[in-house]
């Protein structure tokens, strides 16, 4: 995927790895790079740090009219979106005892926005022959997160919702990637000793995040690694489920509640 002189936009853009996400495209030429948060001052920091190509609006990704209508802005406003991140996301701790209104809140923001904005640039994309979106979700949608079950579930669905959109409308001249990190360091695991759980193999940096997100949508790449181990683990899994949850259920004895707080 060629976007250089193109239009990107990214959600949850803030901090993390949304703003690391911006600084990256910007850095290797795009036209616009368009920040998305609910955090207006954020946004409009992030894009600030970007030069001539920054541009910003104040998006609730949890509010389906106000996903669709940052895309129908953009259009109408900057131009054709070429490349459009689903990143950003919330961690709520706890089980089947997380109250149902926190359950609805994390499917909103972590599965439903990607939902929102694919109905919105999907069929554009296929008019124009080409568009990508790249969907951040986490090892935890390949694997398990412990201390959390409504971001295991939520982290899934983006995983299995980004496959979807790949082969059902993949020939058509969509592209998708799914970037599944491990710990990063950002506010999600801002006093969390090490990142918990999801740090056993290090903790990375955010630009170190976009950069893999950004060379694999070069690369025209479904599955985006930051940490390698992830994808023997997935193998692991696959090969034997049972032995994997034995596994799983070891490491949740070191890490209660996966770590947090």
């Amino acid at each position: 995927m060629d976007f250089d002189d193109g239009t990107i936009v990214v959600t949850g853009a803030a901090s993390g790895i949304g703003a690391a996400l911006c600084r990256r495209f910007a850095a290797d030429g795009a036209r616009v790079v368009v920040a998305l948060d609910i955090d207006a001052a954020g946004a409009e920091a992030t894009a600030a740090s970007l030069g001539a190509v920054g541009e910003w609006r104040t998006v609730d990704v949890s509010d389906e009219d106000q996903v669709r209508g940052a895309v129908r802005s953009i259009e109408d406003e900057i131009g054709p979106i070429d490349v459009w991140c689903s990143n950003a996301g919330i961690l709520v701790p706890g089980g089947m005892e997380v109250p149902t209104e926190s359950w609805h809140r994390i499917l909103d923001v972590n599965v439903l926005a990607h939902v929102w904005a694919a109905d919105e640039l999907v069929p554009r994309f296929l008019e124009r022959g080409r568009g990508w979106l790249l969907h951040t979700a986490s090892a935890a949608g390949l694997l398990s997160q412990i201390g959390s079950a409504p971001y295991s579930v939520s982290k899934h669905a983006a995983v299995a919702f980004a496959e979807w959109l790949a082969i059902t409308y993949g020939a058509q001249g969509l592209g998708v990637s799914v970037l599944c990190p491990q710990a990063v360091d950002t506010a999600m695991t801002a006093g969390v000793a090490g990142g918990g759980v999801a740090g056993v193999d290090g903790m990375m940096g955010p630009d170190e995040v976009a950069a893999v997100a950004v060379e694999g949508i070069r690369a025209e790449r479904f599955l985006l690694l930051p940490h390698a181990e992830v994808a023997a683990y997935a193998q692991r899994r696959a090969a034997d489920h049972d032995r994997w949850v034995g596994g799983m259920q070891r490491l949740a004895a070191r890490f209660p509640n996966g770590g947090m707080p």
